[in-house]
């Protein structure tokens, strides 16, 4: 089960601990930073009440509770389809700007995170695959490719019964 607040470093290509557990990454300082950002400083994700959950360099995740003012269908009480494909979006902008971190291992604190006013979404698809019913959904992203100008990631939102309700790519400015 995703844990409702707080973050997790995760690196998956990094060894896991004996109790099958991921090990942190080299950069859990800077990660909260990002969590941070991602969570307290951008106001529209305040709106859409997405919260990080847990970030690593191959993969992040968010999640966002459902509410009455996130409906789009009243009479079936489903999720808004632009506030699927506006999580759809900034998952995948998080998952490009973390990936981005990566290919950056010899910049100060203060570089990588000047990449962040960079950062723009220049593509974006969503399929809508069932409806958005739920009590809560999870975003989670990856690379497909991070280059030192654009990033693509793939993107799929689950409500709380581990259904898949949508999926996205998106392509993003990151340089």
């Amino acid at each position: 089960m995703i844990p409702a607040y707080g973050i997790i470093c995760f690196n998956d290509s990094e060894k896991t601990k004996k109790d099958g557990r991921m090990s942190e990454t080299i950069d859990d300082a800077f990660f909260p930073i990002i969590n941070d950002m991602f969570n307290e400083r951008i106001p529209f994700n305040k709106v859409l009440g997405l919260r990080v959950v847990s970030i690593g360099y191959d993969r992040v995740r968010a999640r966002f509770d459902m509410r009455d003012d996130l409906i789009g269908n009243f009479v079936r009480g489903t999720l808004h389809g632009g506030v699927i494909s506006s999580v759809i979006d900034v998952t995948g902008g998080l998952a490009a700007f973390v990936g981005l971190q990566e290919k950056l291992t010899k910049a100060s604190p203060e570089e990588k995170l000047a990449r962040f006013s960079r950062l723009g979404t220049l593509d974006l698809r969503v399929d809508y695959l069932r409806p958005g019913l739920g009590r809560w959904f999870v975003s989670e992203g990856y690379t497909l490719r991070t280059g030192n100008r654009v990033a693509v990631t793939r993107i799929e939102l689950h409500n709380d019964q581990q259904e898949l309700i949508a999926v996205g790519t998106g392509s993003y400015i990151v340089g």
